[in-house]
Protein backbone atom coordinates (compact mmCIF):
# COMPACT_ATOMS: atom_id res chain seq x y z
CA UNK A 1 0.00 0.00 0.00
CA UNK A 2 3.41 2.04 0.69
CA UNK A 3 4.69 1.65 -2.50
CA UNK A 4 1.18 2.88 -4.44
CA UNK A 5 1.08 6.03 -2.61
CA UNK A 6 4.77 6.91 -3.20
CA UNK A 7 3.90 5.93 -7.18
CA UNK A 8 1.00 8.14 -6.62
CA UNK A 9 2.64 11.11 -5.00
CA UNK A 10 5.96 10.26 -7.04
CA UNK A 11 3.77 10.83 -10.25
CA UNK A 12 1.95 14.70 -8.91
CA UNK A 13 5.38 15.64 -7.43
CA UNK A 14 6.64 14.90 -11.50
CA UNK A 15 3.88 16.96 -12.90
CA UNK A 16 4.24 19.77 -10.60
CA UNK A 17 7.93 20.04 -10.64
CA UNK A 18 7.97 19.98 -14.32
CA UNK A 19 5.55 22.99 -14.02
CA UNK A 20 6.74 24.60 -11.20
CA UNK A 21 10.73 24.49 -12.22
CA UNK A 22 9.87 25.67 -15.61
CA UNK A 23 7.69 28.34 -15.25
CA UNK A 24 8.77 29.78 -11.74
CA UNK A 25 12.71 30.83 -11.47
CA UNK A 26 11.94 33.37 -7.88
CA UNK A 27 15.01 31.91 -5.31
CA UNK A 28 14.53 33.43 -1.90
CA UNK A 29 15.86 36.41 -1.14
CA UNK A 30 19.34 36.83 0.92
CA UNK A 31 17.37 38.66 3.33
CA UNK A 32 14.83 35.96 3.76
CA UNK A 33 17.33 33.00 4.57
CA UNK A 34 19.05 32.45 7.74
CA UNK A 35 21.83 29.57 8.01
CA UNK A 36 21.46 27.04 11.00
CA UNK A 37 21.75 23.66 11.80
CA UNK A 38 17.92 22.95 11.22
CA UNK A 39 16.42 24.88 8.58
CA UNK A 40 12.28 25.57 9.55
CA UNK A 41 10.50 27.10 6.12
CA UNK A 42 8.17 30.14 6.42
CA UNK A 43 5.66 30.28 3.55
CA UNK A 44 3.65 34.11 3.91
CA UNK A 45 1.92 36.57 1.32
CA UNK A 46 4.32 39.04 1.78
CA UNK A 47 2.58 40.63 -2.01
CA UNK A 48 -1.08 40.38 -2.76
CA UNK A 49 -2.12 38.28 -5.61
CA UNK A 50 -3.12 39.43 -8.85
CA UNK A 51 -7.01 39.50 -9.03
CA UNK A 52 -8.38 39.82 -12.51
CA UNK A 53 -9.71 37.42 -14.53
CA UNK A 54 -7.80 34.34 -16.43
CA UNK A 55 -8.65 32.24 -18.58
CA UNK A 56 -6.00 29.65 -18.63
CA UNK A 57 -3.26 28.98 -15.66
CA UNK A 58 -0.23 31.58 -15.85
CA UNK A 59 2.21 32.15 -13.27
CA UNK A 60 1.56 35.29 -11.00
CA UNK A 61 5.37 37.57 -10.16
CA UNK A 62 4.84 38.39 -6.85
CA UNK A 63 7.43 41.46 -6.94
CA UNK A 64 5.00 43.76 -8.82
CA UNK A 65 4.56 47.04 -7.96
CA UNK A 66 2.10 47.86 -5.42
CA UNK A 67 1.24 44.73 -4.47
CA UNK A 68 3.25 44.90 -0.49
CA UNK A 69 0.86 43.11 1.78
CA UNK A 70 1.35 44.13 5.29
CA UNK A 71 -0.39 41.06 7.12
CA UNK A 72 2.31 39.17 5.23
CA UNK A 73 4.93 41.17 6.16
CA UNK A 74 4.31 40.82 9.83
CA UNK A 75 3.95 36.99 9.81
CA UNK A 76 7.11 36.90 8.79
CA UNK A 77 8.58 39.50 11.53
CA UNK A 78 7.03 37.35 13.75
CA UNK A 79 8.78 34.27 12.62
CA UNK A 80 11.74 36.23 12.43
CA UNK A 81 11.75 37.01 16.05
CA UNK A 82 10.57 33.40 17.05
CA UNK A 83 13.75 32.15 15.77
CA UNK A 84 16.27 34.58 17.08
CA UNK A 85 14.42 34.32 20.74
CA UNK A 86 15.11 30.53 20.64
CA UNK A 87 19.00 30.99 18.97
CA UNK A 88 19.95 34.05 22.16
CA UNK A 89 18.43 31.53 24.75
CA UNK A 90 21.05 29.55 26.28
CA UNK A 91 18.18 26.81 27.81
CA UNK A 92 15.44 26.57 24.77
CA UNK A 93 17.83 24.55 22.34
CA UNK A 94 21.45 24.72 23.52
CA UNK A 95 24.21 24.15 20.91
CA UNK A 96 21.61 23.61 18.27
CA UNK A 97 20.97 26.96 15.75
CA UNK A 98 17.97 27.11 14.14
CA UNK A 99 18.08 28.41 10.80
CA UNK A 100 14.83 29.48 8.08
CA UNK A 101 14.02 30.24 4.65
CA UNK A 102 11.58 32.22 3.99
CA UNK A 103 8.98 32.25 0.54
CA UNK A 104 6.65 34.82 -0.96
CA UNK A 105 3.39 32.37 -1.28
CA UNK A 106 1.45 35.81 -3.10
CA UNK A 107 -0.51 33.10 -5.59
CA UNK A 108 -1.37 29.56 -6.04
CA UNK A 109 2.38 28.68 -8.38
CA UNK A 110 4.30 30.48 -6.01
CA UNK A 111 2.99 28.61 -3.65
CA UNK A 112 3.26 25.28 -5.35
CA UNK A 113 6.96 26.19 -6.17
CA UNK A 114 7.68 27.17 -2.64
CA UNK A 115 6.36 23.86 -1.13
CA UNK A 116 8.46 22.19 -3.74
CA UNK A 117 11.29 23.75 -3.51
CA UNK A 118 11.05 22.82 0.92
CA UNK A 119 11.06 19.29 -0.51
CA UNK A 120 13.95 19.29 -2.56
CA UNK A 121 17.16 18.25 -1.10
CA UNK A 122 19.92 20.14 0.66
CA UNK A 123 22.40 20.17 -2.15
CA UNK A 124 20.65 19.73 -5.24
CA UNK A 125 17.17 21.26 -6.85
CA UNK A 126 15.31 18.31 -6.59
CA UNK A 127 13.11 15.83 -4.93
CA UNK A 128 14.41 12.12 -5.05
CA UNK A 129 11.36 9.53 -5.62
CA UNK A 130 11.62 6.01 -3.41
CA UNK A 131 9.69 3.87 -2.25
CA UNK A 132 9.78 4.21 1.47
CA UNK A 133 9.01 8.36 2.22
CA UNK A 134 9.95 7.38 5.81
CA UNK A 135 13.73 7.40 4.85
CA UNK A 136 13.03 10.67 2.51
CA UNK A 137 15.44 13.77 4.30
CA UNK A 138 14.51 17.49 2.54
CA UNK A 139 16.14 20.22 3.37
CA UNK A 140 13.92 21.61 5.64
CA UNK A 141 12.95 20.22 8.89
CA UNK A 142 9.24 22.02 9.59
CA UNK A 143 7.00 24.24 7.74
CA UNK A 144 4.83 27.45 9.16
CA UNK A 145 2.29 28.61 7.34
CA UNK A 146 0.63 29.23 4.36
CA UNK A 147 -2.25 31.27 6.23
CA UNK A 148 -4.76 30.49 4.20
CA UNK A 149 -6.55 27.41 4.24
CA UNK A 150 -6.56 26.76 0.13
CA UNK A 151 -3.27 27.20 -0.32
CA UNK A 152 -2.72 25.28 3.69
CA UNK A 153 -4.29 22.70 1.90
CA UNK A 154 -2.06 22.38 -1.04
CA UNK A 155 0.48 22.54 1.03
CA UNK A 156 -0.51 19.83 3.75
CA UNK A 157 -1.34 17.22 0.56
CA UNK A 158 2.23 17.72 -0.89
CA UNK A 159 3.94 17.24 2.49
CA UNK A 160 1.70 14.62 4.21
CA UNK A 161 3.31 11.94 2.28
CA UNK A 162 7.15 12.60 3.30
CA UNK A 163 6.00 13.22 7.41
CA UNK A 164 6.96 16.43 7.64
CA UNK A 165 4.79 18.74 10.29
CA UNK A 166 3.59 22.66 10.73
CA UNK A 167 5.61 21.85 14.34
CA UNK A 168 8.77 19.98 15.89
CA UNK A 169 8.22 16.78 17.10
CA UNK A 170 9.78 17.54 20.69
CA UNK A 171 7.63 21.12 20.56
CA UNK A 172 5.67 19.57 23.91
CA UNK A 173 8.88 19.68 25.58
CA UNK A 174 9.06 23.60 25.21
CA UNK A 175 8.81 25.73 28.45
CA UNK A 176 10.72 29.50 28.79
CA UNK A 177 9.41 32.83 29.36
CA UNK A 178 8.62 35.38 26.82
CA UNK A 179 8.50 38.95 27.70
CA UNK A 180 7.35 37.68 31.44
CA UNK A 181 4.84 35.45 29.59
CA UNK A 182 5.45 31.19 29.75
CA UNK A 183 5.59 29.41 26.31
CA UNK A 184 4.61 25.76 26.63
CA UNK A 185 2.62 23.45 24.67
CA UNK A 186 0.60 20.32 25.94
CA UNK A 187 1.25 16.97 24.18
CA UNK A 188 -0.84 17.52 21.09
CA UNK A 189 1.57 20.78 20.12
CA UNK A 190 -1.58 23.44 21.32
CA UNK A 191 -0.45 26.54 23.36
CA UNK A 192 -1.12 26.75 26.75
CA UNK A 193 -0.23 29.94 27.33
CA UNK A 194 -2.53 32.80 28.69
CA UNK A 195 -2.96 35.38 26.04
CA UNK A 196 -5.27 38.35 25.30
CA UNK A 197 -8.04 38.46 22.46
CA UNK A 198 -7.11 41.79 20.02
CA UNK A 199 -8.81 43.09 17.34
CA UNK A 200 -7.42 45.29 15.04
CA UNK A 201 -9.31 48.30 13.99
CA UNK A 202 -8.92 49.70 10.68
CA UNK A 203 -11.42 52.17 10.69
CA UNK A 204 -8.80 55.09 10.91
CA UNK A 205 -5.57 55.96 8.85
CA UNK A 206 -3.90 53.92 11.46
CA UNK A 207 -4.04 50.70 12.85
CA UNK A 208 -5.61 50.56 16.81
CA UNK A 209 -5.40 47.46 18.64
CA UNK A 210 -8.41 46.99 21.05
CA UNK A 211 -8.47 44.44 24.04
CA UNK A 212 -11.96 42.43 23.67
CA UNK A 213 -10.83 39.47 26.37
CA UNK A 214 -8.45 37.14 27.66
CA UNK A 215 -7.57 33.58 27.72
CA UNK A 216 -6.03 31.31 30.55
CA UNK A 217 -5.60 27.83 30.46
CA UNK A 218 -5.17 27.14 34.39
CA UNK A 219 -7.99 27.12 35.23
CA UNK A 220 -9.06 26.82 31.64
CA UNK A 221 -10.79 30.20 31.09
CA UNK A 222 -12.34 32.33 28.29
CA UNK A 223 -13.39 36.06 29.00
CA UNK A 224 -15.35 38.35 25.91
CA UNK A 225 -16.66 41.65 25.91
CA UNK A 226 -18.75 41.21 23.35
CA UNK A 227 -19.46 45.19 23.35
CA UNK A 228 -15.97 46.12 22.33
CA UNK A 229 -16.71 44.19 19.02
CA UNK A 230 -16.76 46.28 16.17
CA UNK A 231 -18.18 44.30 13.31
CA UNK A 232 -18.28 45.55 9.64
CA UNK A 233 -21.90 44.90 9.15
CA UNK A 234 -24.80 47.17 9.24
CA UNK A 235 -25.70 48.93 12.39
CA UNK A 236 -22.69 46.90 13.86
CA UNK A 237 -24.65 43.54 12.93
CA UNK A 238 -22.72 40.50 13.62
CA UNK A 239 -22.35 38.78 10.42
CA UNK A 240 -23.66 34.74 9.79
CA UNK A 241 -20.05 32.24 10.47
CA UNK A 242 -21.13 30.45 7.38
CA UNK A 243 -19.08 29.45 3.97
CA UNK A 244 -22.28 29.18 2.12
CA UNK A 245 -25.92 30.47 2.66
CA UNK A 246 -28.36 27.98 1.92
CA UNK A 247 -30.00 27.13 -1.51
CA UNK A 248 -32.76 28.84 -2.38
CA UNK A 249 -35.84 25.86 -3.55
CA UNK A 250 -34.80 23.04 -6.48
CA UNK A 251 -31.17 24.09 -6.43
CA UNK A 252 -28.71 21.57 -5.65
CA UNK A 253 -25.31 22.36 -3.46
CA UNK A 254 -22.03 21.55 -5.87
CA UNK A 255 -18.67 21.70 -3.42
CA UNK A 256 -15.82 24.39 -4.67
CA UNK A 257 -13.74 23.19 -1.39
CA UNK A 258 -12.16 20.46 0.28
CA UNK A 259 -15.75 21.08 3.06
CA UNK A 260 -19.33 20.14 2.32
CA UNK A 261 -20.14 23.55 3.86
CA UNK A 262 -18.86 25.94 1.03
CA UNK A 263 -20.87 25.02 -1.62
CA UNK A 264 -22.27 26.74 -4.62
CA UNK A 265 -25.99 26.65 -5.74
CA UNK A 266 -26.88 25.61 -8.96
CA UNK A 267 -30.64 25.23 -10.10
CA UNK A 268 -31.63 21.35 -11.12
CA UNK A 269 -31.96 20.98 -14.77
CA UNK A 270 -35.40 20.30 -16.17
CA UNK A 271 -36.43 16.87 -15.41
CA UNK A 272 -35.06 16.87 -12.40
CA UNK A 273 -35.91 18.19 -8.97
CA UNK A 274 -34.34 18.16 -5.39
CA UNK A 275 -35.25 15.84 -2.54
CA UNK A 276 -34.78 17.04 0.53
CA UNK A 277 -33.05 13.99 1.96
CA UNK A 278 -30.19 15.02 -0.64
CA UNK A 279 -29.26 18.49 -1.03
CA UNK A 280 -26.34 17.59 -3.02
CA UNK A 281 -27.71 16.09 -5.88
CA UNK A 282 -30.71 16.34 -8.64
CA UNK A 283 -32.71 12.84 -8.88
CA UNK A 284 -34.11 12.39 -12.02
CA UNK A 285 -38.27 12.26 -12.90
CA UNK A 286 -40.10 9.35 -13.41
CA UNK A 287 -41.20 7.95 -16.77
CA UNK A 288 -44.56 9.85 -16.52
CA UNK A 289 -43.43 12.74 -15.09
CA UNK A 290 -41.37 16.06 -15.34
CA UNK A 291 -40.29 19.17 -13.78
CA UNK A 292 -39.38 22.44 -14.82
CA UNK A 293 -35.46 23.93 -14.01
CA UNK A 294 -35.18 24.48 -10.13
CA UNK A 295 -37.79 22.38 -9.29
CA UNK A 296 -38.02 20.55 -5.82
CA UNK A 297 -40.95 18.10 -6.63
CA UNK A 298 -41.99 16.41 -10.26
CA UNK A 299 -45.80 16.63 -12.00
CA UNK A 300 -47.68 14.38 -13.72
CA UNK A 301 -47.07 14.41 -17.88
CA UNK A 302 -50.24 16.10 -19.42
CA UNK A 303 -51.44 12.87 -21.93
CA UNK A 304 -52.28 14.48 -25.34
CA UNK A 305 -53.96 12.91 -28.27
CA UNK A 306 -56.73 14.34 -30.97
CA UNK A 307 -59.67 14.35 -28.58
CA UNK A 308 -63.46 14.40 -30.78
CA UNK A 309 -64.33 17.18 -28.42
CA UNK A 310 -62.04 19.34 -30.02
CA UNK A 311 -63.14 22.16 -32.02
CA UNK A 312 -60.68 21.41 -34.52
CA UNK A 313 -62.01 17.54 -34.59
CA UNK A 314 -65.30 18.86 -34.45
CA UNK A 315 -64.46 20.70 -37.82
CA UNK A 316 -62.74 18.11 -39.70
CA UNK A 317 -65.42 15.22 -38.36
CA UNK A 318 -67.67 17.24 -40.20
CA UNK A 319 -66.19 18.22 -43.71
CA UNK A 320 -65.61 14.03 -43.26
CA UNK A 321 -68.89 12.80 -42.83
CA UNK A 322 -70.22 15.88 -45.16
CA UNK A 323 -67.89 14.07 -47.88
CA UNK A 324 -68.94 10.73 -46.90
CA UNK A 325 -72.90 11.94 -47.53
CA UNK A 326 -71.89 13.43 -51.23
CA UNK A 327 -70.08 10.14 -51.93
CA UNK A 328 -73.34 8.58 -51.09
CA UNK A 329 -75.61 10.64 -52.53
CA UNK A 330 -73.42 10.53 -55.57
CA UNK A 331 -73.87 6.48 -56.05
CA UNK A 332 -77.57 6.93 -55.86
CA UNK A 333 -77.81 9.30 -58.15
CA UNK A 334 -75.38 7.63 -61.11
CA UNK A 335 -77.68 4.48 -60.03
CA UNK A 336 -80.43 6.47 -61.08
CA UNK A 337 -79.01 7.83 -64.13
CA UNK A 338 -77.18 5.02 -64.96
CA UNK A 339 -78.38 4.33 -68.72
CA UNK A 340 -77.54 7.77 -69.06
CA UNK A 341 -74.95 9.09 -71.76
CA UNK A 342 -72.54 11.07 -69.14
CA UNK A 343 -72.38 8.37 -66.46
CA UNK A 344 -71.85 6.09 -69.07
CA UNK A 345 -68.94 7.87 -70.55
CA UNK A 346 -67.60 8.47 -66.77
CA UNK A 347 -67.18 4.52 -66.40
CA UNK A 348 -70.40 3.54 -65.67
CA UNK A 349 -70.79 0.34 -63.57
CA UNK A 350 -66.87 1.11 -62.54
CA UNK A 351 -68.08 4.73 -61.66
CA UNK A 352 -69.38 2.40 -58.31
CA UNK A 353 -65.90 1.23 -57.92
CA UNK A 354 -64.25 4.70 -57.43
CA UNK A 355 -67.03 6.19 -55.38
CA UNK A 356 -66.68 2.77 -52.54
CA UNK A 357 -62.69 3.42 -53.11
CA UNK A 358 -63.26 7.05 -51.94
CA UNK A 359 -65.80 6.49 -49.40
CA UNK A 360 -63.32 3.79 -47.80
CA UNK A 361 -60.20 6.48 -47.52
CA UNK A 362 -62.72 8.91 -46.02
CA UNK A 363 -64.12 6.08 -43.31
CA UNK A 364 -60.48 5.49 -42.45
CA UNK A 365 -60.08 9.10 -41.32
CA UNK A 366 -62.27 8.53 -38.37
CA UNK A 367 -58.91 6.63 -37.21
CA UNK A 368 -57.21 9.52 -36.36
CA UNK A 369 -59.54 10.98 -33.48
CA UNK A 370 -59.68 9.60 -29.83
CA UNK A 371 -56.66 7.53 -28.43
CA UNK A 372 -55.06 5.56 -30.44
CA UNK A 373 -55.65 1.98 -30.65
CA UNK A 374 -53.95 -0.71 -32.36
CA UNK A 375 -56.97 -1.24 -34.67
CA UNK A 376 -56.96 2.39 -35.92
CA UNK A 377 -53.53 2.40 -36.37
CA UNK A 378 -53.75 -0.86 -38.55
CA UNK A 379 -56.39 0.82 -40.62
CA UNK A 380 -56.37 4.01 -41.30
CA UNK A 381 -53.20 5.00 -43.22
CA UNK A 382 -53.17 1.70 -45.09
CA UNK A 383 -56.86 1.78 -45.67
CA UNK A 384 -56.63 5.15 -47.05
CA UNK A 385 -53.51 4.55 -49.18
CA UNK A 386 -55.38 1.11 -50.64
CA UNK A 387 -58.76 3.43 -51.12
CA UNK A 388 -57.14 6.13 -53.36
CA UNK A 389 -55.08 3.38 -54.99
CA UNK A 390 -58.39 2.14 -56.92
CA UNK A 391 -59.69 5.27 -57.64
CA UNK A 392 -56.62 6.80 -59.27
CA UNK A 393 -56.32 3.23 -61.00
CA UNK A 394 -59.75 3.63 -62.34
CA UNK A 395 -59.28 7.19 -62.86
CA UNK A 396 -56.09 6.39 -65.17
CA UNK A 397 -57.95 3.40 -66.87
CA UNK A 398 -60.58 5.43 -67.99
CA UNK A 399 -58.72 7.88 -69.38
CA UNK A 400 -56.61 5.51 -70.80
CA UNK A 401 -59.48 3.58 -72.65
CA UNK A 402 -60.69 6.62 -73.89
CA UNK A 403 -57.76 7.33 -75.72
CA UNK A 404 -57.50 4.08 -76.91
CA UNK A 405 -61.56 4.01 -78.42
CA UNK A 406 -61.06 7.53 -80.03
CA UNK A 407 -57.65 7.50 -81.48
CA UNK A 408 -56.18 4.25 -81.57
CA UNK A 409 -59.44 1.79 -82.68
CA UNK A 410 -58.92 2.38 -85.94
CA UNK A 411 -55.10 3.29 -86.46
CA UNK A 412 -54.57 -0.13 -83.80
CA UNK A 413 -57.49 -2.46 -84.48
CA UNK A 414 -55.56 -5.46 -82.73
CA UNK A 415 -54.56 -3.74 -79.79
CA UNK A 416 -57.99 -2.54 -79.37
CA UNK A 417 -59.84 -5.78 -79.68
CA UNK A 418 -56.93 -7.76 -77.37
CA UNK A 419 -57.72 -5.06 -75.08
CA UNK A 420 -61.72 -4.92 -75.35
CA UNK A 421 -61.39 -9.03 -75.54
CA UNK A 422 -59.40 -9.48 -72.10
CA UNK A 423 -61.17 -6.50 -70.31
CA UNK A 424 -57.96 -4.50 -69.97
CA UNK A 425 -60.06 -1.88 -67.94
CA UNK A 426 -60.39 -4.56 -65.55
CA UNK A 427 -57.55 -5.94 -65.22
CA UNK A 428 -55.01 -2.93 -64.68
CA UNK A 429 -57.48 -1.86 -61.98
CA UNK A 430 -56.90 -5.50 -60.52
CA UNK A 431 -53.40 -5.63 -61.09
CA UNK A 432 -52.67 -2.13 -59.52
CA UNK A 433 -54.61 -2.43 -56.84
CA UNK A 434 -53.09 -5.51 -56.22
CA UNK A 435 -49.70 -4.12 -55.96
CA UNK A 436 -50.77 -1.59 -53.57
CA UNK A 437 -52.65 -4.53 -51.33
CA UNK A 438 -49.27 -6.21 -51.50
CA UNK A 439 -47.06 -3.04 -50.22
CA UNK A 440 -49.97 -2.41 -47.81
CA UNK A 441 -49.45 -6.17 -46.01
CA UNK A 442 -45.76 -5.99 -45.95
CA UNK A 443 -46.12 -2.61 -44.26
CA UNK A 444 -48.25 -4.08 -41.19
CA UNK A 445 -46.26 -7.37 -41.10
CA UNK A 446 -42.85 -5.46 -41.08
CA UNK A 447 -43.40 -2.31 -39.92
CA UNK A 448 -46.37 -2.97 -37.94
CA UNK A 449 -47.72 0.13 -37.24
CA UNK A 450 -48.96 0.58 -33.37
CA UNK A 451 -50.18 3.26 -30.97
CA UNK A 452 -47.22 4.29 -28.53
CA UNK A 453 -45.92 6.97 -25.78
CA UNK A 454 -43.93 9.19 -27.08
CA UNK A 455 -41.95 10.79 -24.40
CA UNK A 456 -38.82 12.98 -25.97
CA UNK A 457 -40.48 15.52 -27.87
CA UNK A 458 -42.04 17.92 -25.16
CA UNK A 459 -40.88 17.39 -20.99
CA UNK A 460 -44.44 17.88 -19.91
CA UNK A 461 -46.53 15.96 -22.30
CA UNK A 462 -47.06 12.48 -23.26
CA UNK A 463 -47.67 12.05 -27.10
CA UNK A 464 -50.08 9.41 -28.31
CA UNK A 465 -49.29 8.62 -31.57
CA UNK A 466 -49.28 5.32 -34.10
CA UNK A 467 -45.65 4.82 -35.41
CA UNK A 468 -46.65 4.80 -38.87
CA UNK A 469 -45.49 7.64 -40.07
CA UNK A 470 -41.73 6.12 -39.08
CA UNK A 471 -41.39 3.34 -41.60
CA UNK A 472 -40.44 2.56 -45.00
CA UNK A 473 -43.88 0.98 -45.80
CA UNK A 474 -46.13 4.42 -45.34
CA UNK A 475 -43.31 5.81 -47.34
CA UNK A 476 -43.90 3.35 -50.33
CA UNK A 477 -47.12 3.06 -50.15
CA UNK A 478 -47.62 7.04 -50.67
CA UNK A 479 -44.78 6.96 -53.48
CA UNK A 480 -46.66 4.22 -55.47
CA UNK A 481 -49.54 6.61 -55.02
CA UNK A 482 -47.57 9.40 -56.23
CA UNK A 483 -46.55 7.29 -59.20
CA UNK A 484 -50.06 6.65 -60.20
CA UNK A 485 -50.96 10.14 -59.67
CA UNK A 486 -48.77 11.06 -62.63
CA UNK A 487 -49.92 8.27 -64.85
CA UNK A 488 -53.38 9.55 -64.53
CA UNK A 489 -52.54 12.88 -65.09
CA UNK A 490 -50.28 11.66 -68.41
CA UNK A 491 -53.22 10.16 -69.62
CA UNK A 492 -55.83 12.45 -69.11
CA UNK A 493 -53.39 15.10 -70.26
CA UNK A 494 -53.03 13.12 -73.92
CA UNK A 495 -56.99 13.09 -74.16
CA UNK A 496 -56.96 16.94 -73.98
CA UNK A 497 -58.25 16.70 -77.32
CA UNK A 498 -61.50 14.73 -76.83
CA UNK A 499 -65.02 15.64 -77.75
CA UNK A 500 -65.89 18.22 -74.73
CA UNK A 501 -67.89 15.52 -73.42
CA UNK A 502 -65.17 12.98 -72.84
CA UNK A 503 -62.15 15.77 -72.52
CA UNK A 504 -61.71 15.94 -68.47
CA UNK A 505 -58.64 16.75 -68.89
CA UNK A 506 -59.05 20.63 -67.08
CA UNK A 507 -60.80 18.92 -63.96
CA UNK A 508 -58.48 15.69 -63.60
CA UNK A 509 -55.49 18.03 -63.59
CA UNK A 510 -57.02 20.50 -61.29
CA UNK A 511 -57.52 18.02 -58.51
CA UNK A 512 -54.38 15.69 -59.22
CA UNK A 513 -52.32 19.20 -58.87
CA UNK A 514 -54.96 19.95 -55.43
CA UNK A 515 -53.81 16.17 -54.13
CA UNK A 516 -49.97 17.00 -55.04
CA UNK A 517 -50.22 20.35 -52.82
CA UNK A 518 -52.12 18.82 -50.29
CA UNK A 519 -49.37 15.99 -49.35
CA UNK A 520 -46.21 18.34 -50.00
CA UNK A 521 -47.64 20.75 -47.17
CA UNK A 522 -48.15 17.62 -45.08
CA UNK A 523 -44.80 16.10 -45.08
CA UNK A 524 -43.47 20.06 -44.78
CA UNK A 525 -45.41 20.62 -42.35
CA UNK A 526 -44.82 17.29 -40.28
CA UNK A 527 -40.83 18.21 -40.82
CA UNK A 528 -41.12 21.16 -38.78
CA UNK A 529 -43.91 20.10 -36.07
CA UNK A 530 -44.22 17.48 -34.25
CA UNK A 531 -47.00 18.40 -31.91
CA UNK A 532 -49.99 17.68 -30.97
CA UNK A 533 -52.19 18.64 -33.95
CA UNK A 534 -49.83 16.71 -36.24
CA UNK A 535 -53.37 14.10 -37.12
CA UNK A 536 -55.41 16.69 -38.02
CA UNK A 537 -52.52 18.04 -40.28
CA UNK A 538 -52.36 14.50 -41.70
CA UNK A 539 -56.19 13.68 -41.83
CA UNK A 540 -56.49 17.45 -43.18
CA UNK A 541 -54.23 16.29 -46.34
CA UNK A 542 -56.33 13.21 -46.49
CA UNK A 543 -59.55 14.67 -46.92
CA UNK A 544 -58.27 17.36 -49.39
CA UNK A 545 -56.95 14.47 -52.04
CA UNK A 546 -60.10 12.75 -51.62
CA UNK A 547 -62.15 15.66 -52.14
CA UNK A 548 -60.08 17.15 -54.58
CA UNK A 549 -60.66 13.50 -55.99
CA UNK A 550 -64.56 13.31 -56.20
CA UNK A 551 -64.52 17.05 -56.96
CA UNK A 552 -62.22 17.30 -60.12
CA UNK A 553 -64.27 13.82 -61.73
CA UNK A 554 -67.70 13.54 -60.02
CA UNK A 555 -68.77 16.98 -59.38
CA UNK A 556 -69.10 17.89 -63.06
CA UNK A 557 -70.70 15.02 -64.27
CA UNK A 558 -73.65 15.85 -60.99
CA UNK A 559 -73.57 19.19 -62.31
CA UNK A 560 -74.82 18.13 -65.61
CA UNK A 561 -77.33 15.09 -64.37
CA UNK A 562 -78.76 17.75 -62.32
CA UNK A 563 -78.76 20.88 -64.29
CA UNK A 564 -78.13 20.52 -67.55
CA UNK A 565 -80.36 17.78 -68.60
CA UNK A 566 -80.03 18.46 -72.22
CA UNK A 567 -76.37 17.45 -72.33
CA UNK A 568 -77.35 14.31 -70.38
CA UNK A 569 -78.69 12.98 -73.75
CA UNK A 570 -77.90 10.59 -76.83
CA UNK A 571 -78.35 13.31 -79.50
CA UNK A 572 -75.69 15.58 -78.17
CA UNK A 573 -73.41 13.19 -77.49
CA UNK A 574 -73.41 11.99 -81.16
CA UNK A 575 -73.00 15.96 -82.31
CA UNK A 576 -69.94 16.02 -80.19
CA UNK A 577 -68.00 12.93 -81.52
CA UNK A 578 -69.43 14.02 -84.93
CA UNK A 579 -67.70 17.29 -84.94
CA UNK A 580 -64.51 15.53 -83.18
CA UNK A 581 -64.86 13.02 -86.26
CA UNK A 582 -65.00 16.26 -88.95
CA UNK A 583 -62.50 18.03 -87.19
CA UNK A 584 -59.98 15.65 -87.43
CA UNK A 585 -60.64 14.56 -91.00
CA UNK A 586 -59.65 17.76 -91.58
CA UNK A 587 -56.68 17.99 -89.93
Amino acid sequence: MLLCTACLVGLQLLISCCWAFACHSTEPSPDFTLPGDYLLAGLFPLHSGCLQVRHRPEVTLCDRTGSFNEHGYHLFQAMRLGVEEINNSTTLLPNVTLGYQLYDVCSDSANVYATLSVLSLPGPRHIELQGDLLCYSPKVLAVIGPDTTNRAATTAALLSPFLMPLLLEQIHKVNFLLHKDTVMFNDNGDPLSSYNIIAWDWSGPKWTFTVLGSSTWSPVQLDINETKIQWHGKDNQVPKSVCSSDCLEGHQRVVTGFHPCCFECVPCGAGTFLNKSDLYRCQPCGKEEWAPEGSQTCFPRTVVFLACQEHTSWVLLAANTLLLLLLLGTAGLFAWHLDTPVVRSAGGRLCFLMLGSLAAGSGSLYGFFGEPTRPACLLRQALFALGFTIFLSCLTVRSFQLIIIFKFSTKAPTFYRAWVQNHGAGLFVMISSAAQLLICLTWLVVWTPLPTREYQRFPHLVMLECTEANSLGFILAFLYNGLLSISAFACSYLGKDLPENYNEAKCVTFSLLFNFMSWIAFFTTASVYDGKYLPAVNMLAGLSSLSSGFGGYFLPKCYVILCRPDLNSTEHFQASIQDYTRHRGST
